[in-house]
């Protein structure tokens, strides 16, 4: 029991632990790392039988893909810290995660590594999630913080990155509505 109890103080920690990059940009009241999985997760259920995709595999890829931050933080490029040495920290956290599972500890480090492979068709469709989500915030952000096109350097850094074809199309329809919206806020008499 105890080490269901470990588990389940990682999980607390990925519930309670608020995105390094929107900290670093001074977004009041971010998001945190298991509200990102979480929606990736339920983002899962727009994959219909004619995508070709594992649907349960995706959800249980996206609730694993960032649980390592549990214990090494949320490291992002700006904090100083290598790809690779990062890659290292968060393994060795996940196998110490995994560890507490027992039976299940397999499973979840395989879930674990294929996402950080990027080879299969549910990694690169969870790693499309994954920015997808993080457009998707910025957008929100902007409306409710009335910034408009103020986080721009989400937008930027995914540029050309996505690859399913569902998720470029909402993808592009959400850069559609930030543009009007932008325009709209941009000139009153537009309203």
């Amino acid at each position: 029991m105890n080490n269901y109890i470990k588990f389940m103080e990682v999980l607390g920690n990925v519930k309670h632990l608020k995105r390094t990059g929107w900290v670093l940009r001074k977004v009041k009241d971010c998001e945190t790392v298991s509200g990102h999985m979480y929606r990736m997760a339920m983002m899962s259920f727009f994959l219909e039988d004619s995508h070709g995709l594992d649907r349960i595999r995706v959800m249980e890829m996206s609730l694993v893909h960032d649980l390592a931050e549990g214990i090494v933080g949320d490291i992002t490029p700006y904090c100083g810290v290598s790809r690779e040495e990062k890659l290292l920290k968060e393994f060795s956290a996940m196998t110490e995660i995994a560890n507490l599972l027992g039976p299940n500890q397999d499973k979840m480090m395989a879930l674990f590594n294929e996402y950080e492979e990027g080879k299969t068709p549910e990694a690169k469709f969870v790693k499309d999630l994954d920015r997808l989500d993080m457009v998707m915030q910025a957008y929100e952000y902007e409306k409710r913080d009335n910034c408009p096109m103020q986080l721009q350097e989400f937008f930027d850094s995914t540029e050309n990155k996505f690859s399913h074809p569902l998720v470029v199309d909402i993808v592009n329809a959400i850069k559609i509505q930030r543009a009007n919206g932008a325009a709209t806020t941009d000139n009153p008499t537009a309203k």
